[in-house]
């Protein structure tokens, strides 16, 4: 969840992989993965789509009980906005959500009134009849 990110917890961050066009998009949910690597694309478990993720550094260290590295994934579900414009989250977003645009290695980002379902991002409007 974007509020229980700590700045500590992603402090690591070189660079964050798009996969899509975040412009078009409203928000992403973002969340703290254990994954086996620092960088490369990771495997997706959840429904819907991973939209991308972060790479760390080579300080980055690993959990000791674990091995594996927390790292950010950004995905959306089927039923946000931008495949459900008039749906669950017409207006408002997700806890997790926050502003892709807002986004940088390091920085946990912020919801802004657009992500909160204020004016509608262009891929929204393109896609209403």
């Amino acid at each position: 969840m974007s509020a229980l990110i700590a700045e500590d917890e992603i402090v690591h961050e070189v660079d964050l992989v798009w996969l899509e066009d975040i412009s078009r998009l409203d928000y992403v949910r973002q969340s703290l993965d254990r994954l086996p690597t620092r960088r490369g694309k990771p495997a997706y478990h959840r429904d819907g789509r991973m939209v991308g993720y972060a790479q760390l550094g080579p300080k980055a260290k690993p959990s000791r009980s674990s091995g594996t590295f927390r790292r950010r994934v950004f995905w959306l579900l089927p039923h946000d906005r931008d495949t459900a414009p008039d749906g669950l989250y017409a207006t408002g977003a997700p806890a997790e959500a926050v502003d892709a645009r807002t986004l940088a290695p390091g920085s946990k980002g912020y919801k802004t009134e657009r992500s909160e379902g204020g004016p509608m991002s262009s891929a929204t409007r393109e896609r209403l009849p």
